[in-house]
């Protein structure tokens, strides 16, 4: 049986898939999750090799992400990245918060120092989904909210969209 070897996961049944496959990886001084999540058994090698290539550049799509972010958050019209800070600002108490906050540094206002502390938590591959090819997580800590900033991207890392979902 045919079998494609992709970085952090190893070999895999291209012929015979299951529907999902994780690894936990070292990413930026942080552990995040990647997993791969088939419609179909069966694959073919091109599809595979953009898989690979992706999983090859996820640094770069995160800071390609990191852009859409701060673009969002700018943007007087963008509603996800601004309601996701201040969601956390209004819910989590001011001690809780302190930990990713400095409330005595009036240089920066709380809002934009939270957004700096918005971090990449997981990547979700669907291969068979040309326009939703990647799913990004990110949040302010898992140990403080459930909330994440989602960005769906095709498999250039060109965003389709940004949500916030728990």
């Amino acid at each position: 049986m045919a079998e494609y070897t992709l970085p952090h996961f190893g070999k895999l049944p291209i012929g015979n898939l299951e529907e999902y496959y994780d690894v936990d990886i070292e990413f930026n001084g942080n552990e995040i999750q990647i997993d791969l999540n088939f419609e179909d058994k069966i694959i073919d090698t091109p599809t595979m090799d953009k898989v690979k290539n992706f999983i090859g550049n996820i640094d770069k799509f995160d800071k390609l992400n990191k852009t859409y972010i701060h673009s969002d958050y700018s943007d007087e019209d963008g509603d996800t990245v601004k309601f996701y800070l201040e969601h956390h600002l209004e819910e989590i108490s001011k001690d809780e918060i302190s930990t990713l906050i400095n409330f005595d540094d009036s240089s920066t206002e709380p809002e934009q120092q939270l957004l700096t502390k918005l971090k990449l938590v997981r990547v979700g591959l669907y291969p068979h989904d040309e326009d939703n090819f990647a799913i990004f997580d990110y949040t302010i800590g898992r140990e403080l909210t459930d909330y994440l900033v989602v960005i769906k991207t095709d498999e250039n890392g060109e965003l389709d969209y940004m949500t916030m979902e728990s």
